[in-house]
């Protein structure tokens, strides 16, 4: 082997080991530390990757959870309370009681309440046609009808119903993700405490427009009379915009309001049958 090719091979060599001690203490330096718990929690994840815990992914919820103090304002609703509880216990953290929420639709317009004005030839996509007008009935806050939310859910819990033309929300398939409530254009879907039995009593309506108005664009809308405001003990109904709101937590299911709204905007959902009243017997003088 000549001089030449023997000094080209050392100095090769040379430079090679010399890149890679370089190599070596910069990675060093820049070395980034990984808590392995991240692997232990997201283990126990559902690995739904659905973003109703507000993060990108479950590995982006196991990296929040291991770098937080404390468990405040995190939570899985695919996994409830229990996924939460196993994640806490692998950080010897608590879990705070989170209550389960459940999708509810704001809106009963139906074709029977909410006849049609118009009539939509284009794509039935929510977001297009919400930007286009304000869709084929003279309510311009009530559910398009498109699909919109359906196409959104990842599991199952919702479909779109032939007969009244709105999305039908599965209790008992539906997670709480909030998919559907962001994929609505009009906000008509909002996630609402899940109580005992799936029991449920509910404005269905967001029209903000005033009384009358919103009941020839509607037979069933709320026209902001206050008649539930009146006699709710519990200050669960508020009215803002022409419109009344039950707040979830506060409402103890006393069905007040549910008799008093004099347009049925109030619905409620899995009670048993109302008791029928006594009737009142009047006593007929003898002459």
């Amino acid at each position: 082997m000549s001089p030449t090719i023997l000094i080209t091979i050392i100095s090769l060599s040379l430079l090679a080991l010399t890149a890679s001690i370089i190599l070596y203490f910069v990675a060093q330096k820049f070395k980034v530390f990984e808590d392995p718990r991240i692997d232990e929690i997201q283990d126990v994840l559902p690995a739904a990757n659905c973003g109703g815990c507000g993060f990108a992914g479950c590995r982006n919820f196991a990296e929040a959870l291991v770098k937080a103090d404390t468990f405040e304002g995190l939570n899985c609703p695919v996994g409830g309370s229990e996924v939460m509880e196993q994640a806490a216990k692998i950080l010897g953290k608590e879990a705070p009681v989170v209550d389960p929420l459940v999708a509810v639709l704001l809106c009963n317009g139906t074709p029977e309440y909410r006849q049609r004005s118009s009539r939509y030839d284009g794509a039935k996509d929510c977001r297009i046609t919400h930007n286009l007008y304000i869709g084929e009935t003279d309510c311009s806050y009530g559910c398009l009808g498109n699909g919109d939310c359906v196409r959104a859910c990842a599991f199952d819990a919702m479909y779109m119903d032939a007969t009244t033309e709105l999305p039908v929300i599965i209790d008992d398939k539906c997670v709480a993700c909030g998919a559907c409530v962001k994929a609505c254009p009009r906000d008509i879907l909002e996630l609402r405490k899940k109580a005992k039995k799936d029991r449920k009593i509910y404005v269905a309506c967001s029209n903000c427009d005033k009384g009358g108005p919103a009941r020839r664009a509607c037979k069933v809308a709320c026209i902001g009379c206050g008649k539930c405001v009146k006699v709710c003990n519990f200050d669960a109904i508020t009215i803002e915009n022409n419109l009344a709101y039950i707040d979830a937590t506060k409402c103890t299911f006393c069905r007040k309001c549910v008799t008093e709204c004099p347009t049925n905007a109030i619905i409620e959902l899995n009670f048993p049958p109302r008791k029928p009243l006594p009737e009142v017997q009047t006593e007929t003088a003898n002459e």
